[in-house]
C-alpha cells in the first residue's frame, strides 16, 4: 500500500513523522502516513474556521449531493475499502465488508436528513402578552467540530461524526486512531472528489498528548469523541465552553428472559462484550 497522506484544509500533506500502521493479528506493517505536525494542525482548524459560513450557506440539495456521492463511491470500492479495514484492525472479511456496509448506509442517512432539518412552530398566545403572536424555531448548525474516533470501528464510527457534520454545515477536523487511520485517509481521498468546500472536512492522525489539544482549542464550538469512560470523562471537563458529545464504554447491557434461546444469547453475548 502507498504511503498515505493527512488531509487538512482540502490539501495531502506530508509530516517530518512518519507513521508506520501495523496489522494487530500478525504484527506486520501494513500501511505508512503521517503525524500531524502543528503547521498541519493550524491549518486544519483555520480553514474549518474560515469556511463555516459557506458550510453555514450550503442549499440542502447540493449537501443531499455530496453525501451520497460520497456513498456511491464507497459502494463502488466496497471490496478496497474492506481490505484497509482488514490490514490495519486484523478483521475478518465478514465483519470489515459489514462495517463497510454500515459506512455507506451512514452517508445515505445523512444525506436524507441534510433535506429535512429540523424545525418548529408554535403558537405564543398561552399568555395574554403573546396573544396573536406566532414563533418559529430554527437550528442552525454549531460551527467547527473536533472529532476524535476509536480504534476497534476506524471506519464506521469516524463515519458517524463525519457524515452528521456535513449534513448540518458543520466543518470537522477528525482524529483517528493513530493504530487505525488508513481506512479514513482513503476517505478523504473520496470526500476530496466532491464539491464540498475546502476545509470543510479534515483528516489528522495525531498521538494522544497532541490530540489532546483539540479538546481545550476554543475555535472547536463542539467535542464528539467516542472511547473509554476515564478518557471521556476527563475530556469534558477540560474542554471548557463547547458542547459535548460522548460515546463511552460498551453496550452489553443484558436482560434474559425464562424464554429465551441460551446458546443464542451467549454467542450473542460473548460477540458484545468482547469483540474488538
Amino acid at each position: 500500500m502507498d504511503r498515505l497522506k493527512i488531509y487538512a484544509g482540502g490539501e495531502f500533506l506530508e509530516t517530518a513523522d512518519v507513521l508506520k500502521v501495523q496489522n494487530p493479528f500478525n504484527g506486520e506493517i501494513v500501511g505508512e502516513t503521517f503525524f500531524s505536525g502543528i503547521d498541519a494542525y493550524e491549518f486544519a482548524v483555520n480553514s474549518a474556521v474560515n469556511v463555516q459560513d459557506e458550510l453555514k450557506n450550503l442549499p440542502s440539495y447540493r449537501k443531499y449531493e455530496i453525501l451520497m456521492q460520497i456513498a456511491g463511491a464507497i459502494s463502488q470500492e466496497r471490496d478496497f475499502f474492506a481490505r484497509v479495514l482488514c490490514l490495519e484492525s486484523a478483521k475478518p472479511w465478514k465483519y470489515a465488508t459489514g462495517e463497510i456496509s454500515r459506512a455507506i448506509q451512514t452517508f445515505t442517512v445523512a444525506a436524507e436528513e441534510s433535506r429535512r432539518l429540523p424545525k418548529e412552530y408554535m403558537s405564543l398566545d398561552w399568555t395574554e402578552a403573546g396573544k396573536n403572536k406566532e414563533g418559529i424555531v430554527k437550528y442552525f448548525p454549531v460551527g467547527p467540530v473536533a472529532g476524535i474516533a476509536p480504534f476497534n470501528f476506524p471506519m464506521n464510527l469516524a463515519v458517524h461524526k463525519i457524515a452528521p457534520a456535513i449534513a448540518a454545515g458543520c466543518p470537522i477536523v477528525l482524529k483517528p486512531s493513530s493504530s487505525t487511520p488508513l481506512s479514513t485517509l482513503e476517505l478523504a481521498k473520496v470526500i476530496a472528489r466532491t464539491k464540498l468546500p475546502a476545509g470543510a472536512v479534515s483528516i489528522l492522525p495525531m498521538d494522544r498528548k497532541f490530540g489532546n489539544r483539540m479538546v481545550g482549542d476554543k475555535r472547536f464550538k463542539l467535542l464528539s469523541f467516542t472511547g473509554s469512560p476515564g478518557v471521556g470523562w476527563k475530556m469534558k471537563q477540560d474542554a471548557g465552553k463547547k458542547k459535548v458529545l460522548l460515546e463511552l464504554g460498551g453496550n452489553a447491557g443484558v436482560i434474559m428472559t425464562e424464554t429465551a434461546d441460551i446458546e443464542t444469547a451467549v454467542a450473542r453475548c460473548v460477540m458484545g462484550a468482547f469483540a474488538y
